[in-house]
């Protein structure tokens, strides 16, 4: 959220503030790692966290596990043809405005509607508890984008080098099919969007 991000980095880079329990957005890529980075730091200084474990964003294979929940669908809860029960799981272009101005926080007015960021975990979770994964902000991960290689890989990692980085699913202000679990797509690592969020993992130092 943003208020845990001010907490860690002392700002706010957020489009849409005024509501600290929003997702953090404007966040590029390397605000991201950064905030992975010194919130390692912290946790490690207050004795919370053990020296050989560490935050950092997930590789493209694991938001996409995290997102399918063990799910083989086209979203984590089914196909959903239609996009009938999207609404219930995702913030999209299709119910994340207000056609009068917000009583608190900012909003982007774009053709008569007034988009924003909504509150985290307003909608129903997937499999695994976790809420968000479908919808309300693109999320940065941590690899490069590259074509997937051919086969049957496990746990694969980005290439090693690149120009763009990966970010997953749809955000507030896209069509319901960008928030498929198998949607991917890619920007440059200092763009800084309100469109783009993230969401950290903990993991062993290494993996």
């Amino acid at each position: 959220t943003q208020d845990e991000y001010q907490s860690v980095m002392g700002y706010n880079p957020s489009y849409f503030s005024g509501v600290t329990n929003r997702p953090v957005e404007a966040a590029s890529w390397f605000g991201a790692t950064n905030y992975c980075g010194k919130l390692t730091q912290q946790e490690q200084a207050a004795g919370r966290l053990p020296a050989y474990w560490r935050y950092r964003l997930p590789t493209e294979a694991e938001w996409e596990y995290a997102c399918r929940a063990g799910t083989t669908t086209r979203f984590s809860y089914g196909d959903d043809p239609g996009y009938v029960q999207l609404p219930a799981y995702a913030w999209y272009d299709d119910n994340s405005y207000s056609l009068t101005p917000p009583a608190v926080g900012v909003s982007w007015f774009i053709v008569g509607r007034y988009y924003s960021t909504q509150p985290v975990g307003q909608k129903l979770p997937n499999p695994w508890g976790l809420c968000d994964m479908h919808g309300s902000l693109s999320e940065w991960c941590q690899d490069w984008f590259g074509f997937y290689s051919g086969g049957s890989v496990v746990d694969p990692q980005g290439p090693l080098t690149g120009t763009e980085r990966i970010v997953r699913s749809g955000s507030w202000y896209d069509d319901p099919y960008c928030l498929r679990s198998a949607y991917r797509n890619f920007t440059e690592p200092d763009n800084v969007s309100g469109l783009y969020g993230f969401r950290a993992v903990l993991a062993p130092a290494g993996l």
